[in-house]
This record gives C-alpha cells, structure tokens and sequence, in this order.
C-alpha cells in the first residue's frame, strides 16, 4: 500500500513496544487522503496494537512566514483536526516549535512516523529530532508523485534530464494511498500541555504575534475540501483548452492548485489520477508541469544546498551575469519602489500588484516578472535577493521548491545560455514588446484590476 521507495529510516533506533501510542509527526503533507506517511503511521499503530496520535508543531517565527500563509495553513488544518476526530485519532496542535514539542510526545511514544520536506528548515527539524529521541524514526515521502531519489541520484540539469527519468516510473508511483482506519481509539490519550484551539484562526494568529507584513487573502481559503473542489473547477472548465491557453496571463487557464500543494492539502497523485483519465490533448502538457516541472523543482532544492543564494545558480550564469554587472542600466529600482509596483512599466506593476494583493502571480508573467527585476537592479546578486524576498512574503506557495526554482530560473537555472546582450549577458531576455506580440495585455491589466476590485469588495 506505501511503497517501500517512499521509506527512509531517519535513525538506528528500534521501535519501543512497551511505549503507549504511535506518533505521526504531520508537517508537509496536511491532509488525509493520499497520505503515505499518514497511511504508514497507521498500518504502523494497528500492528502495535497501539492508538495513533497525530502531532503538529506550530512554529511561529518560520522565515518570512506571514499572516497570509499561517491563515491559509490553519485553514487547512482545523479539517484536519476534524476529520482526524472523526476517525477517532487525536489531534494535536504545539505552538513551542518542533523540538520542545515533539521531543516531550516522543518520549512516550513507540515510533515516530514524519512526512517528508525539502527545505532547509524541514530536513534539519527531522534530523535533529531523529538524533534526539529514544525510539524508530522513519521518513514517508508523500509530497512527489516519484520519490526524488528514486529519481535521481544527483542534481538534474534541465527538465529534459529529469524527464527521461521520471516518466518510466510514473505509472508504478501514481497509484492511490488509501487511508487506513485505527483499530485502537486515540481522543482521550492524555498529552499534558499541548492544548491549541483551531475554533477563531484570526485570534491565534494575533495570540502568536505572527507578522502582518503580507495580509491575508480571501478569494482563496485553505484545506483538504477547498483544494478537491479547485481541481474539479479546473478540470470542469479550464483543462480543454489547458495546452494552448495557459500562457496568457489574461486569460487564466490555471489550476490555483499551487499553494494546497504547498502546504501538502492536497496530493499530486490525487491530481494525476484525475487529469490523467480524461481523454483530451491537453493532459500530458498539464502532467508535464505536474509531474516532470514541480519534480524538477524538488531536485534541486534537494540536492544543491545553495538552492536560495545567488551562488547556488549554474556557473554559466554567475559568470555571465558578473561580466555584465557593471553595465548601465536605464531604470534602477529600490525594493521598496518594486514591492509598491512603483515602476515604469505598466505590464511589470500589475503583476506585482497581483502579488501583494492576491498572493499569486500568472505563471508567464512571473518569469516576466523576475526578468525585469533582473533588469533594474543594481546587480544581478541584489536582484536574487529581492526577487526572492517579494516571492517568498507574497506567493500563497512561497518558500516552496518550485518558488526557489522559479526565481533561479529568471537568472539562468534550468536554461541554456542564448545570444549575449547587455545586463543579462547570456541569461534568457524577456520584454513588454514580446508580451504584446503574444497576449493581449490590456485584457490582462484589466483582469487583475478587477480581482483587486473583487477582493477589495470581499473584505
């Protein structure tokens, strides 16, 4: 039922039988179905004989963690609180961080269950925490569609590496996980101390001091049911069409299933399995950035660990991109004229508009985006930066592999060097004339001044 690919033992301690209870440790994979790692830790705790309990840490100062993106997350997770509890199992909300929290509840317990993360942050909670506690750690990978190792073994260098990999093993990995019932009833398994209310969001959130530097959006809401229902909205009107409408930023056929994969509220097999049984042309171009492009995203932040600096772009890039960085530039831009969509180009401004104020950019305006931030700043390392920062405050799905891969995208990664010209010397050039020979872009203007409007009108 969970392949043995997606396991990963996190250390060489056993499993402590004469412990109480199981403990799935839930962080990227917030959801039920299609849950390997959930899956497991039940199967685990059903041979134990023991209950399950499901435990999550709540850290409150996560690097550029906003209002915008805690709401969304809570959303998401106060369904899962439910739905656990209709299933008998305890839900368990910490808000001291994953150390102090989870070491407390692993010290009872017999095994600890983890999904598994990509970033940084995540991979260095999990190592820490395996090297910490006196029982059996183990990893489920739930978030990819084919486990990044089983993949590859190293850094891909493009999407058409990658591809040759992965589309053997596709089929095989994108079966259904289906969810386990607990033999053993948890809901009254005493955890002293470890008591968060999901009832009033908003009031957490203020009781926690989380930053308020991006506010919160409400024309997209977070959770296991909103995410279902956005894929049968794109599947109902937006995929026939998919392969030659996506590109045109004012005409949105997209999915806005980005950040409920963020946040694991939703599985990519779950996708797959979906998109893949309707008979239409667009599908393997869709399954293309879903599989073979999100997939390609998770490599790298997995295997370069400078995966968010400026050095962790290909050589060809730095060094193409350092020989011109001393070139003149005709518009220079502060952060702050960038972040209040204070420039001269009009196309740049209303995608930076739709960031602050939705929590999203179209996906070819994006790249267009962080192509112009290239352009106008003082260097090309300060352009990284900041393109990163608007990505990560903004983005509904910031700080994810894909957002790190987007933005080194703009500045060479994942590309080929093209014909040399001043600033970007031999990155990929991207400019307003081009727009306008594809896409009709006062439509585009207009769309994103009437979802403002709408929002606006929401709050």
């Amino acid at each position: 039922m969970v392949e043995q690919q997606r396991i990963q033992a996190m250390n060489t301690q056993p499993v402590l039988e004469e412990n109480p209870f199981v403990v799935y440790w839930m962080q990227a994979s917030q959801r039920i179905a299609d849950n390997p790692a959930f899956t497991y830790a039940a199967l685990r705790a059903n041979a134990l004989g023991k209950p399950l309990v499901v435990f999550f840490s709540l850290l409150t100062d996560f690097p550029e963690g906003t209002r915008r993106s805690y709401r969304f997350m809570l959303e998401g997770l106060r369904e899962v609180g439910n739905e656990l509890r209709r299933r008998n199992i305890r839900f368990v909300l910490d808000t001291r961080g994953p150390l102090a929290g989870l070491q407390e509840i692993a010290a009872r317990s017999a095994l600890v269950v983890v999904d598994r993360a990509y970033g940084r942050f995540e991979r260095n909670w999990r190592k820490q925490i395996a090297s910490a506690v006196p029982c059996s750690v183990l990893q489920v990978e739930g978030n990819v569609v084919v486990p990044v190792e089983t993949v590859s073994n190293k850094e891909e260098y493009s999407a058409a590496t990658l591809r040759r990999k992965i589309e053997p093993m596709t089929a095989h990995f994108a079966q259904p996980c289906h969810p386990v019932e607990v033999k053993v009833d948890s809901r009254d398994v005493e955890i002293p101390g470890m008591e968060t209310s999901l009832d009033d969001i908003g009031a957490l959130l203020s009781s926690l001091g989380i930053s308020d530097s991006a506010h919160e959006v409400s024309w997209l809401q977070g959770g296991e049911t909103r995410a279902n229902r956005q894929l049968e909205v794109f599947l109902d009107r937006y995929l026939d069409g998919y392969a030659s409408r996506h590109n045109d930023p004012g005409d949105p056929y997209v999915s806005f299933l980005s950040p409920y994969l963020h946040f694991g509220q939703i599985s990519p097999v779950t996708i797959y399995a979906k998109v893949a049984a309707i008979p239409l042309p667009d599908v393997p171009v869709f399954l293309e950035e879903l599989v073979v492009r999100r997939e390609l995203a998770m490599n790298f932040v997995h295997f370069n660990s400078r995966y968010d600096q400026y050095e962790g772009l290909p050589a060809w890039a730095v060094k193409t991109l350092e020989s011109h960085a001393t070139d003149p530039r005709p518009y220079r831009y502060s952060l702050e004229e960038l972040e209040a969509a204070g420039t001269h180009d009009p196309y740049w401004n209303a995608a930076q508009r739709e960031l602050v104020a939705l929590g999203t950019i179209h996906g070819y305006m994006r790249m267009y985006w962080g192509k112009k931030i290239l352009e106008w700043s003082p260097t090309p390392r300060k352009a990284f930066s900041i393109a990163l920062y608007l990505n990560n405050t903004y983005q509904l799905d910031g700080r994810d592999p894909n957002g790190f891969a987007g933005v080194a995208w703009c500045f060479g990664k994942h590309d080929r060097p093209w014909v040399e010209r001043p600033i970007f010397g031999n990155i990929r050039y991207m400019n307003d004339k081009g727009l306008e020979r594809k896409f009709d872009m006062k439509r585009y203007i207009e769309r994103v001044d009437s979802a403002l409007e709408k929002e606006h009108t929401r709050d």
